[in-house]
């Protein structure tokens, strides 16, 4: 189980260089074929928020919660897992895997590549006062062509009904609200603590200025407590 929790976006990286082999090997209709797609921009998307570059959880736990703790707090070897897994891979396979016969779930989890781009793209940036983060060059180059291709074959196929639309559009503001701004904090504090242990990010998972204050914010963050 470590070894998935420390791993698991490089395990991502091979089902995505195996899902694109299956994706010519198969050759589905387009619409399943643009959802496997994202699939794939996702397992890419989030080699380069934990591996290349790979400091997303620091500045995740540093930029958004201003953490006292970001090598651990909220968002951290665990939590990713979970979060990451439990949450983007199962909506994205599902989406994928159902195509046509569930169009809702496929409007869903393009909704939470949308919630991806905007968030890469300026949240991020606009809270850190950055021109880059990791998860922004996946964002703009995948994650958003196949956002407005899936709309062009969405309204050209007519293939989502009027509760398609509402049903994907309502579970896609839920998957990005609590599955993605909210959840690290309730995971942490639900499943981390119970568990009395502590899942550290590693070194190069923080951004680089952190690598170097962790021990003086850790020092500050127990004289204020004690």
């Amino acid at each position: 189980m470590n070894f998935l929790r420390l791993h698991w976006f490089d395990v991502g990286f091979f089902l995505a260089i195996l899902t694109g082999a299956g994706l010519f090997w198969f050759n589905p209709s387009p619409l399943s074929w643009i959802l496997w797609a994202n699939l794939i921009a996702l397992f890419f998307h989030q080699l380069e928020e934990y591996r290349y570059p790979g400091y997303f959880p620091g500045m995740m736990n540093t930029v958004m919660f201003s953490s006292q703790q970001p090598d651990r707090y909220p968002l951290n070897a665990n939590t990713a897992l979970i979060i990451n897994l439990g949450v983007g891979w199962l909506a994205y396979f599902l989406a994928a895997v159902f195509g046509e016969r569930a169009i809702w779930l496929g409007i869903a989890a393009i909704l939470v590549s949308v919630g991806n781009i905007f968030a890469h793209t300026f949240l991020f940036n606009l809270k850190g006062k950055t021109f880059y983060n990791p998860g922004m060059v996946t964002a703009l180059l995948l994650f958003a062509p196949i956002t407005a291709y899936f709309g062009f074959i969405l309204l050209r196929g007519n293939f989502a009904t009027l509760a398609d639309w509402v049903g994907g559009i309502l579970l896609g503001v839920v998957l990005n609200f609590i599955g993605v701004v909210k959840s690290h904090k309730v995971v942490y504090l639900n499943l981390n603590k119970s568990l009395k242990k502590s899942y550290h990010i590693t070194a190069k998972q923080k951004r680089k200025q952190d690598r170097y204050d962790e021990p003086k914010r850790t020092n500050n963050h127990i004289g204020r407590t004690s």
